[in-house]
């Protein structure tokens, strides 16, 4: 029988160890989890099989796989495997996850009026960095987005904070050059129009500069995100992906 090791215990992994412990020519070796809570749990619990497997869920990688497993399941993100992502794919997951959401921007807009201390806010914020991907990529909820991204950030929250600080300086220096790019033709209308007419398009080409450059600082958040996988957990998220959509060779 092939030893067979399930990476992960999401939507995917449970299923994925349900179909290995039904396949006659598979034996489940070892299941690895990144939530805390879900570690020294039995495989068969966590899959919802109702009743044990005999293996228990781990967070020790170097344990797993210093136990020679012949095979590894472990599902990508679509957008990881080159599939396109749809506008309403995307829509229909931020929905899901709408409230969530929502609370954790309200709580980092209270923590900033609570505390005043503006250090102790960017100390806390830098340690839930990697929590809006997650909540996409690695499909969990808030509160276990929120310990599992401190978690990732511990012992490089200085490395994590200069990439964020050099992004943000790079955002507003964009940000401000496109602007400015757009104002001089606009002080030129200003011999023709009214004033309200130039504030009513100074308003509009600061939507539009914003819509270009946050993404930027977005994206970046995610390219964090994954870089704190690979360096935490030895594991290049991307190479693994593009092997898993290459063609077979004959």
């Amino acid at each position: 029988m092939i030893a067979t090791v399930v990476w992960g215990t999401g939507n995917i992994g449970r299923a994925a160890i349900r179909a290995v412990e039904a396949h006659p020519a598979l034996k489940l070796a070892g299941v690895l989890v990144h939530n805390p809570e879900k570690v020294g749990r039995d495989a068969g619990e966590l899959a919802g099989l109702g009743h044990e497997l005999g293996v228990t869920a781990t967070d020790d990688i170097d344990a797993v796989l210093a136990a020679s497993p012949r095979a590894v399941v472990y599902a990508a993100s679509e957008s990881a495997l080159g599939r396109p992502v749809s506008p309403g794919s995307v829509f229909l997951a931020v929905l899901r996850r709408y409230l969530p959401l929502m609370g954790f921007l309200l709580l980092i807009g209270i923590m900033v009026v609570a505390f005043c201390l503006i250090p102790l806010w960017i100390w806390i914020w830098v340690n839930w960095i990697a929590v809006i991907p997650m909540m996409f990529v690695e499909n969990i909820g808030l509160g276990a987005a929120m310990g599992r991204s401190w978690r990732l950030v511990a012992g490089r929250w200085w490395r994590t904070f200069l990439i964020i600080f050099l992004i943000w300086v790079l955002t507003v220096v964009v940000r401000w050059a496109l602007i400015a790019f757009a104002v001089v033709p606009l002080a030129a209308l200003s011999f023709f129009f009214s004033s309200y007419i130039l504030l009513g398009l100074s308003g509009a080409v600061t939507v539009v500069v914003d819509a270009l450059v946050n993404p930027i600082f977005q994206i970046a958040m995610v390219l964090i995100y994954f870089d704190l996988r690979v360096r935490r957990e030895a594991l290049d998220l991307f190479q693994m992906a593009h092997q898993l959509a290459a063609p077979a060779t004959a």
